[in-house]
């Protein structure tokens, strides 16, 4: 039977406190947002800014438009999405598995960690000519570029939580008879899940970094194909455009993540 929880009027009041400033963080990041496109579009028609340098919300919708009557925008959409989405959980597969391959032998670790920052430190787009000759001129090599960028952040991320778990709690388990496998599955696992959550929340936004950039250098569609295009042809409108709806899905494959870390944590709770 359920029990009715008598609340104080002053944990209600807390409580109540705690709404009010969430509600208002929520509208003030609407507002913030909506002011800056008034301001955008009232600066480009009272030419404050160029329009056809700086363009105006009301040009990138009607370009956005425009890109979904021809029946082009998710065709684009669609092969920058699915690039982006196999780096991303190809990289953090590998990641994670690098990361415990290194957490179980710390010689590897210590071998191959200056490897590992070397890679970190290096611009990745310098790598995009040699992925070209080894995959090809075509989605190979922009799927290859995007797990490549998530890659070395993930492993290093990853790593960095397994070597924060408590030496303490695995001698408690090497005392206890249990092997390396176990430590692994019931300590270090479960312990880095919120470094795992972490990792993928930057991975994320690297995979779309590593996906644009190849297409850039070999792509002949998606959002990377627009843009450079777009600046090509000086057809700013849609080089902007393109951003905004960058920055529209790069934010739904973050808050995914985020849901998802959510409804882990409740799943942990009530386990």
């Amino acid at each position: 039977m359920k029990q009715n929880v008598e609340i104080s009027s002053e944990h209600k009041a807390f409580l109540d406190a705690i709404k009010r400033k969430d509600r208002f963080v929520t509208v003030m990041r609407y507002a913030i947002f909506v002011i800056f496109l008034v301001f955008w579009e009232i600066a480009a028609r009272t030419g404050l800014i160029d329009p056809f340098i700086g363009s105006s919300p009301f040009r990138v919708v009607a370009t956005i438009a425009r890109l979904y009557t021809s029946g082009d925008l998710f065709m684009h959409i669609g092969i920058t999405l699915f690039e982006t989405v196999i780096g991303f959980v190809l990289g953090t597969l590998l990641g994670t598995l690098i990361a415990i391959l290194f957490w179980w032998s710390k010689t590897v670790s210590r071998i191959l960690d200056p490897y590992l920052v070397v890679l970190n430190a290096l611009p990745k787009i310098a790598l995009g000519p040699i992925l070209i000759v080894w995959f090809g001129s075509g989605i190979k090599s922009i799927i290859v570029m995007g797990l490549f960028i998530s890659l070395i952040v993930t492993i290093m991320s990853v790593l960095a939580g397994f070597n924060e778990i408590s030496d303490e709690k695995q001698l408690l388990m090497r005392t206890l008879g249990a092997k390396k496998l176990q430590i692994l599955t019931m300590v270090v696992l479960p312990a880095s899940v919120p470094t795992i959550i972490s990792a993928l929340k930057i991975s994320v936004g690297m995979s779309w970094v590593g996906v644009i950039v190849g297409e850039y250098l070999v792509s002949r569609s998606g959002l990377g194909y627009l843009i450079v295009y777009g600046g090509q042809v000086f057809k700013l409108d849609l080089v902007m455009a393109s951003i905004a709806v960058l920055c529209v899905l790069a934010a739904l494959m973050y808050y995914g993540v985020s849901y998802a870390e959510k409804k882990l944590v409740q799943w942990r709770m009530h386990g």
